[in-house]
């Protein structure tokens, strides 16, 4: 049938079916050859799978490289596609970067599995410098006719873009609609009220609770006032843009997690890399496309949701480290003091946000672990004896074990937390790790532990004078148990001089 179908539209056609550049076949025949294949499913009742395949950035690879490298790179993507293909199937390169593939007899899982071993196969060939999005969609089971099925795969392979990049995505219809608990507060701000019912129009079957304003200093306004989830925000605006009303956002500690979806006519790279220095977390083109708004709106109000969580979650894990060190009266303050001596560190070595942000929470969270040890060892009125030593030891193991749940959103903070007793000469615990296995802000931590420790008075001996601490940190360093760098940096950003180095 397929063959016969090939010859007579070449016949008809006076040209080739095959693309010359790949050898796959030609957008032309994939239409008439996907016609066909809806026609036979509905006749026989079995589904198939569409396919579409794009490569991710493909215009700015082409203009870095050039044309002939480009072309290069669509044959080994071809290649990587008629290996990891059945008989049947059906390839076909269906516009410049993008590639169709028909899969006769196929459900959605198992065309997925095909699919991701393109993915794979084209990543690691080319170790990660060409990557492929790809949607799928399943016939009769996601769409009745050719159309609805194109459209179908492609809603699919926009939200596979949407989502980073580099992965097969398929729709799942019970996931599409946000259920009624599931209501958010969205505003919509632009100078153009007609701009404004548009956009208001486009939300309106997922009942959200809109909020509007026509100017920027208007939607900081009604921001101080509403928690809001998700901001579509016009750039061309009198008085203040949207460039300044994102910065401000996001400058904010209060807003600043708020998604910024950016609705401009400015369609150039100039506007959106000002937009992405601005904080924004996305950007679409006015007029906008209908399907391509609301995914990349719930594609973010996903992440909100999320992003709410791991901070209830990190709250609790706060309000426990608390309550643990209300349990030992000596203590009382030490976990904030860490924390705020870490980041003011941190920011002297010039580490990175992300870093001291870690720092922030690890200095936190070091001693959640202790919540196993009983309150007559923490409040001991003298030295632990050996045993007692041991249970106060687990205390670091513990506190990773706890906060482990939080990882994606604890990162590096999680590993300074697990660390904080480490030595530089693996003397420490719990793992006996040492030197650069010891990341740098377990080590910043473990200084400032100490320093606060030494500092303030405990259960067997009054808080030490500056001088003492400051000996015993610096013998710590040069018996190469603690970062002599960091001793330094601490000394000196509290402007303490030494001879001991």
């Amino acid at each position: 049938m397929k063959e016969n179908l090939i010859k007579e539209y070449a016949k008809e056609i006076h040209a080739p079916f095959e693309d010359s550049l790949t050898g796959l076949f030609n957008h032309g025949i994939f239409q008439i050859l996907l016609r066909e294949e809806v026609k036979r499913a509905q006749r026989y009742g079995d589904p198939f799978t569409l396919a579409f395949i794009n490569i991710d950035s493909f215009s700015l690879y082409n203009k870095l490289n050039g044309s002939a490298i480009g072309d290069q790179a669509l044959q080994a993507v071809t290649k990587f596609i008629r290996e990891n293909l059945r008989t049947p199937d059906v390839a076909a390169r269906y516009s410049g970067d993008e590639f169709a593939v028909i899969l006769p007899k196929s459900s959605v899982c198992s065309a997925y599995t095909a699919l991701e071993r393109i993915r794979t196969a084209v990543g690691t060939y080319t170790q990660g410098k060409l990557t492929l999005s790809t949607g799928l969609a399943s016939f009769p089971s996601e769409a009745s006719d050719k159309e609805g099925l194109i459209q179908r795969a492609q809603e699919a392979l926009l939200q596979a873009k949407i989502r980073g990049k580099n992965r097969v995505c398929f729709l799942k219809e019970e996931k599409e609609q946000i259920d009624s608990e599931q209501k958010f507060k969205i505003l919509i701000v632009d100078d153009d009220p007609r701009n404004v019912k548009l956009l208001e129009a486009v939300m309106a079957p997922f009942h959200h609770e809109i909020f509007k304003a026509y100017n920027g200093e208007d939607a900081l306004s009604l921001i101080k006032k509403i928690e809001i989830d998700l901001v579509l925000l016009d750039i061309m605006m009198p008085h203040m843009d949207g460039y300044e009303v994102c910065r401000r956002l996001k400058r904010n500690e209060a807003t600043r997690q708020i998604p910024i979806i950016m609705v401009t006519a400015l369609d150039d790279t100039k506007a959106r890399v000002e937009g992405i220095e601005a904080g924004a977390d996305d950007f679409i083109t006015k007029p906008p496309n209908k399907i391509e708004l609301l995914a990349r709106i719930n594609s973010l109000l996903k992440v909100n949701r999320l992003n709410k969580k791991m901070i209830s979650i990190e709250n609790i894990l706060i309000s426990m480290a608390n309550t643990i060190e209300s349990k030992d009266t000596y203590t009382q303050g030490h976990t904030q003091r860490v924390s705020d001596l870490a980041v003011a560190l941190g920011k002297k070595m010039d580490l990175s946000v992300i870093e001291t942000d870690a720092l922030r929470l690890s200095g936190i969270l070091h001693d959640v672990g202790k919540i196993g040890v009983p309150e007559e060892i923490l409040n001991k009125p003298g030295p632990l004896n050996p045993d007692e030593w041991q249970v106060i030891k687990r205390h670091p193991a513990e506190a990773y074990r706890i906060c482990l749940p939080l990882k994606k959103t604890l990162g590096p903070a999680l590993e300074a937390i697990r660390h904080h007793h480490e030595k530089i000469d693996g003397s420490g615990y719990p793992d006996g790790i040492k030197g650069e296995e010891i990341s740098i802000l377990a080590r910043i931590l473990a200084v400032v532990d100490i320093f606060d420790a030494l500092d303030t008075d405990r259960p067997y001996r009054k808080g030490m004078t500056r001088d003492e601490t400051f000996k015993i940190l610096c013998k710590e360093a040069n018996d190469g148990k603690l970062d002599k760098s960091i001793v330094v940096h601490l000394m000196d950003m509290l402007g303490h001089k030494t001879t001991e180095f």
